[in-house]
């Protein structure tokens, strides 16, 4: 690796520490751990994965419904308002804001969006 790439990896590890210790990042990192640790919260989640997994079925075999759509936007509204995923959205919303930023930061002198289309390929 060419001394240049090393330094840009060295700059890259340093940048990502610093988005470690922001507020944003702390206050993420917290809320999904409360989420994790939150058995109320981890069981809502099982739901809305089963109910998503049923729809998906029912939808490839041409059988899904407004019942399947509607039991699964129940199950997501009452997973968004239980306080401690409500947290985590926020959260999570803060943190990606920031992080847009930051893409926006590297990717405006090089006039390529990192954070959306640097990995594709000849998209229009």
């Amino acid at each position: 690796m060419s001394t240049q790439v090393s330094q840009l990896a060295e700059m890259g590890r340093e940048l990502g520490e610093a988005i470690a210790d922001t507020p944003a990042y702390e206050r993420f990192e917290e809320a999904r751990a409360a989420v994790q640790n939150d058995d109320d919260a981890q069981a809502k989640i099982a739901e809305v994965e089963r109910l998503r997994d049923e729809f998906v079925s029912a939808r490839e075999t041409g059988q899904a419904t407004q019942e399947h759509v509607a039991k699964l936007q129940t199950a997501q509204n009452d997973l968004h308002s239980m306080p401690v995923m409500e947290e985590y959205l926020n959260a999570q919303e803060a943190l990606q804001s920031q992080l847009e930023d930051v893409n926006r930061a590297i990717s405006d002198p090089l006039s390529v969006d990192f954070g959306g289309e640097a990995g594709g390929c000849c998209q229009d």
